[in-house]
């Protein structure tokens, strides 16, 4: 029998439940597991290439879902409409390369960065296609959509391995801010340890800079005062002692200085203090962009700072994502504007901002930046405005340490559909991340039963390689930095009736978002039944414009959402009547489905409808009224489908009596609608 702390526990064939709890949760990071081994990288002294461990770190930027190519680095502007899509190429700073028009600021940084065009897997799967990008192999098992003990290795597991960090061993691999779900509790494989076993899974951890909360979970001490956290490490050295022979059956002890660095990382908060971007300037942290993910991209540069060997930053699943139609950059649906309101803009000033800040604190030259995701899109735009999944070829983008920038390297077809020059396979691209770190990509490792495995099958991208850039010519970039500004999450593009707001015909369509009518009167009219608007005034009129005024059909007033999820809503409407508009119409707010990509108010699903009530607009002054709403499927796990788009819309509809000529003006005036999505509650139980 012993005691920790003066507990009983049972020290003969089993540790008692409650004691191993209460002892593992000193250690988060395992610090009583043999899962910190010393370098094991192979004759990195032979190999004489100037980049060969160039890199003292990675920021492994992944876009989960899949980019299109057509939109962000490979434009086909000579293709037809249906697949070059709706927007236009801009010249970079680099002569002759062209990006999507969406990506303003990373046309301006082009000179520091290799860009690939001919990256293919040619499959379709997320999960197939991911595990070879996250791999360098190609998937061998029964069900890509679930992590096995089997698995292939992550190639982080294996930097993890073979090239821990120097300055923080215990966290040589860090993904943030989430393990990777491809649905609800749908966890593909190709992201752990795999067959070497769950201590070369990375260190993962969920965090939110946006909202840090109680600190970083995994690097807290809870209520374990600091004196007693160091009266335990020998209790912990007990334990190992006991489960040495169980756990890590031959492997040697692998405590010692290890043990010490990670005790030290809780006891002084020596990594806490990097996770917490708080601490940097109001305009850096505005760069980089105030989102979730945009933050994570900070956090990534602070934790390199601090040591860490390879920091992978997964693209963030916003709560209400669907599971088909446009979740992260998987855009079934709405493609254009889904790039348009959250993806590239995101994207354009996080990525520009990372790079920019590497290279302004001397890091970019140690730090490798890879941004590349599992597929690209087709290219074909489906009947819903999307791009579906698509492996055959795609792009992504390097810089930093060893990347000779400036270039493009490979090329598509004139659809984008296929590699036409220097096809490249993911293997490629983990090849030449070894090399860079100083793995030597041609060597080997081990598995658990000692057989000696190739690290990878493929070869470092040569041409990407070099020391200076790969053209010293620069150019005058094109493209608008107005035209693409930072993601703010606003659900409406316009909420008032301003001077600088036009109201558009129901038809107009869906680019530039605003406020769109039918019938849409003329400005300042002084006859019909519709909507308008009247100079110096911030408000629109639904209604009469003048007296013995017929009415005929309903107005309609709407405005398509941006970003539109599934899950709860709050509307605010601030509005006030006129005349005896009570009387003579019905009013309603409704939150409705497109049923075109025109994105016609008139042309819809509705879905909410709240009728407005008489007595709020009767005696001529505002009042706001708040409606909410629950956008979602009521079954649980199933679908909730966006389709081409959601938005909001106020209906005026004549009374009987009204549809003979009154005897005076009347109409309902809005001011201001504002729509807050309230969030989603995940059902952890349900798989989709």
């Amino acid at each position: 029998m012993w005691s920790l702390e003066g507990n009983t526990g049972r020290l003969c064939d089993r540790l008692d439940r409650r004691e191993m709890i209460r002892v593992g949760g000193l250690s988060s990071l395992g610090l009583n597991l043999p899962g910190l081994l010393a370098s094991q990288a192979v004759a990195a002294s032979e190999n004489t290439d100037p980049t060969f461990g160039r890199a003292k770190s990675v920021i492994y930027v992944w876009l989960q879902g899949g980019p299109p190519q057509h939109e962000t680095f490979d434009p086909k502007p000579d293709a037809p409409s249906g697949i070059r899509g709706v927007f236009s190429p801009i010249q970079t700073n680099v002569p002759g390369v062209q990006f999507c028009e969406l990506l303003p600021r990373t046309a301006r940084i082009a000179d520091k960065l290799a860009v690939v065009r001919s990256m293919a897997t040619d499959n379709n799967q997320h999960s197939g296609s991911g595990y070879e990008v996250l791999t360098g192999y190609k998937y061998q098992g029964a069900n890509p959509r679930k992590i096995t003990p089997g698995d292939w290795p992550w190639f982080g597991s294996l930097v993890k391995q073979l090239k821990p960090s120097e300055k923080l061993p215990p966290l040589s691999t860090v993904w943030i801010p989430q393990i990777m779900r491809l649905n609800e509790n749908v966890t593909p494989a190709g992201q752990t340890g795999g067959f070497l076993g769950r201590r070369w899974d990375p260190d993962r951890f969920q965090v939110n800079p946006m909202d840090p909360g109680d600190g970083v979970p995994g690097l807290q001490l809870g209520d374990v005062p600091t004196l007693r956290l160091k009266n335990r490490v020998g209790l912990l050295e007990q334990v190992d002692r006991h489960f040495g022979g169980i756990v890590r059956g031959r492997e040697p002890k692998l405590f010692g200085t290890y043990q010490d660095q990670a005790f030290d990382i809780l006891i002084n908060g020596r990594v806490r203090n990097a996770f917490d971007v708080s601490g940097e300037p109001e305009t850096l942290r505005r760069r980089y962009g105030m989102s979730n993910w945009n933050q994570l991209l900070l956090l990534s540069r602070r934790l390199v700072e601090a040591g860490v060997r390879l920091v992978h930053v997964n693209w963030v699943r916003e709560p209400g994502d669907s599971a088909v139609d446009n979740p992260m950059w998987d855009t079934h649906a709405q493609n254009a504007d889904r790039l348009e309101d959250v993806l590239c803009p995101k994207f354009d000033v996080g990525f520009t901002a990372l790079i920019e800040d590497l290279e302004t604190r001397g890091l970019l030259d140690e730090t490798l930046v890879v941004a590349i995701a599992e597929f690209g899109r087709t290219p074909k735009i489906n009947p819903l405005g999307g791009r579906d999944h698509w492996g055959p070829v795609f792009s992504f983008a390097m810089a930093g340490a060893g990347i000779a920038p400036g270039q493009v390297y490979g090329a598509s077809d004139r659809q984008g559909a296929y590699p036409a020059r220097n096809r490249v396979t993911p293997a490629d691209l983990t090849a030449t991340i070894f090399h860079l770190l100083g793995i030597d990509p041609f060597g080997a490792f081990h598995d658990p039963l000692g057989r000696e495995l190739q690290l990878t099958k493929g070869e470092p991208i040569r041409d990407l390689l070099g020391t200076r850039a790969a053209t010293d010519v620069r150019v005058v970039p094109g493209g608008s930095l107005d035209r693409v500004k930072p993601f703010d999450g606003r659900k409406l593009n316009q909420r008032g009736f301003g001077s600088d707001t036009v109201s558009e015909a129901s038809d107009f369509g869906s680019r530039p978002k605003g406020w769109r009518a039918k019938p849409l009167l003329p400005v300042d009219s002084s006859s019909g039944f519709g909507a308008w608007h009247v100079p110096g005034s911030e408000t629109v009129r639904l209604g009469f414009a003048a007296a013995r005024t017929p009415a005929t059909g309903t107005v309609f007033l709407g405005q398509e959402m941006i970003n539109p999820r599934a899950g709860g809503y709050l509307a605010k409407i601030r509005l006030r009547g006129h005349g005896p508009i009570a009387k003579l119409a019905t009013a309603k707010l409704e939150f409705c489905r497109y049923s075109t990509l025109v994105k016609d108010p008139s042309q819809r699903q509705t879905l909410v409808t709240h009728e407005l009530p008489a007595e709020a607009f009767q005696d001529d002054k505002f009042v706001t009224l708040e409606l909410s709403a629950r956008l979602d499927s009521s079954k649980p796990g199933a679908n909730f489908a966006i389709g081409r788009g959601l938005g909001v819309v106020v209906t005026l509809s004549p009374r009987d009596a009204a549809k003979k000529a009154g005897d005076e003006a009347a109409w309902l005036e809005i001011a201001d609608i504002e729509v807050i999505f309230t969030g989603r509650t995940i059902n952890e139980n349900v798989t989709v």
